[in-house]
């Protein structure tokens, strides 16, 4: 069925519409949503897991997705679900990211800056894992992944002033984590 203008153009329809593929969404957003899952708080071990969790869903509601808005917040907001319900689980608690895994760094030629490099992810991950819940997701979306907050109110579904509120008090505790942390780890011999 095709509906006509008052010019009597053809109007777009979903059959005319070019879809967006879910393997196109794949192929360029799969390191995001990796980088953004690590980034709430899931281990590295099982980040390939939990990521394609987050994508299964995607294409489950793909029809749900308007072409017209930026992709990465709706992934964002995927990515966000599954991290709470990973971490939710009681055998992910109390866990301590860094401890245990080894962050995968890109190598280089000088093996001093590979530690530096994996010594500042282990921090910035110790850091926010002193975080809640809400405070992490403003956070590693307006500080880490450099949204706007009024687009971060909207994605999470809370007035800007409370976005806001969770980013400035996010601000403070990410901040005297990593002083706390830094100088914990000068004094260890």
């Amino acid at each position: 069925m095709t509906f006509v203008n008052a010019r009597s153009e053809p109007l777009p329809t979903l059959a005319t519409e070019p879809a967006i593929g879910f393997r196109a969404i794949f192929d360029a957003e799969c390191a995001y949503v990796w980088t953004t899952l690590r980034r709430l708080g899931v281990a590295e071990r099982d980040i390939e897991d939990v990521a394609h969790d987050t994508f299964v869903r995607v294409a489950a509601h793909l029809h749900e997705y308007d072409p017209a808005r930026p992709l990465r917040p709706w992934l964002f907001v995927f990515a966000l679900r599954m991290a709470r319900d990973y971490r939710r689980l009681a055998r992910h608690r109390h866990e301590r990211v860094g401890e245990v895994e080894g962050a995968s760094m890109p190598l280089t030629e000088h093996p001093d800056e590979l530690l530096r490099a994996r010594d500042m992810h282990d921090l910035v991950m110790r850091a926010l894992d002193s975080l809640d819940w809400d405070k992490r997701a403003v956070f590693v979306a307006c500080e880490l992944e450099e949204r706007e907050c009024a687009e971060v109110a909207a994605v999470l579904g809370v007035s800007r002033n409370t976005a806001a509120s969770r980013l400035r008090l996010a601000r403070g505790i990410f901040t005297a984590a990593v002083r706390r942390l830094t100088a914990a780890d000068q004094e260890r011999p």
